[in-house]
């Protein structure tokens, strides 16, 4: 997703981040079939072991741009020969990969960085293989919207990935209406020249929510602005567009934004099969406001539930 640029092998490195590696020198063989491989997207130590394997063995790489797969087949020792695979590819290309695949061969897919098929090239390759009966697997690796969601400090255990926004204010605005109910975390792509635009759409539409902008994981110059989204949008339309792809993850609807007697119904109806701490954890889940919120919430509607009962004793 965001290229490799000439920092991407500082900070802490790995064994794999300090030149060709020794694994790659000799080839393991590996099971016919068509492997979706995760390449790095800052620090060049977080490219796997099994990823290293997989590339020296296969008979192909399909990669978005021969140049910068190719910088990192280098700094491995890996001399896989590589095939352009990208949105513009032709479907006789895509055609040539499943036929490799059908004749029993091994083709591993890269993005340019990251995991492949997030907002990247991919998923017709991978039906296509499917359909065709061959094997599918991927090795796992680093992928920039999840590294930023676990950066950001907001709630994880739900979360909706909506890719990059329109360029068009209008368009930008109308996906972002589409999303601003959803009880999950949202997070999002966004090029630096369309930052600041973005974002201050965002405070617009969505309130002035909790969220994060994460920039050059990884790297040496890693960083995560937190705030809310007003403040964020103020803070990009007064500096000139950062480097670098950007992140944007952004908090749920708080409790203010359900209705109280919704919540309050949810609760009662909860705790009648359950303790109060296991029905505020229950129903913060459901309606995706934060935990600590909904218990105080249903303290007092137990508090209030008692006091109706001894009343009418």
């Amino acid at each position: 997703m965001v290229p490799i640029s000439d920092d991407m092998n500082t900070g802490a490195q790995g064994s794999h981040g300090r030149g060709p590696s020794k694994r790659s020198t000799g080839k393991r063989a590996v099971a016919p079939g068509l492997y979706i491989v995760s390449t790095p997207i800052g620090n060049l130590g977080d490219l796997s072991p099994r990823a290293i394997d997989i590339m020296s063995a296969a008979d192909l790489i399909a990669c978005e741009d021969t140049r910068v797969t190719g910088r990192l087949l280098k700094l491995h020792g890996i001399d896989t020969r590589m095939t352009p695979y990208h949105d513009h590819s032709s479907p006789a290309s895509r055609d040539s990969l499943i036929q490799r695949l059908k004749e029993g061969g091994t083709v591993a897919m890269v993005s340019d960085a990251g995991t492949p098929l997030i907002s990247d090239p991919g998923y017709r390759l991978v039906r296509d293989a499917v359909d065709a009966g061959s094997m599918v697997t991927a090795a796992p690796g680093p992928s920039s919207p999840l590294t930023a969601l676990v950066l950001s400090g907001l709630p994880t255990d739900r979360f909706f990935f909506a890719g990059y926004l329109p360029s068009k204010d209008k368009a930008r605005r109308d996906i972002l209406a589409e999303v601003s109910g959803l009880r999950a975390t949202l997070v999002f792509l966004e090029s630096p020249k369309r930052l600041a635009a973005s974002v201050a759409a965002m405070a617009d539409v969505l309130g002035d929510r909790p969220a994060a902008v994460a920039r050059e994981m990884t790297k040496l110059h890693e960083e995560v602005r937190r705030g809310g989204l007003a403040e964020l949008a103020a803070q990009y339309a007064a500096m000139p567009a950062p480097k670098g792809e950007a992140v944007v993850v952004i908090g749920p609807p708080g409790i203010d934004a359900a209705a109280p007697a919704d919540i309050d119904a949810l609760l009662t109806d909860a705790m009648a099969t359950m303790s109060v701490r296991d029905a505020a954890a229950t129903v913060a889940a459901a309606i995706g406001t934060p935990r600590k919120e909904i218990y105080s919430r249903a303290l007092a509607v137990a508090r209030n539930a008692a006091e109706l009962e001894n009343d009418t004793e």
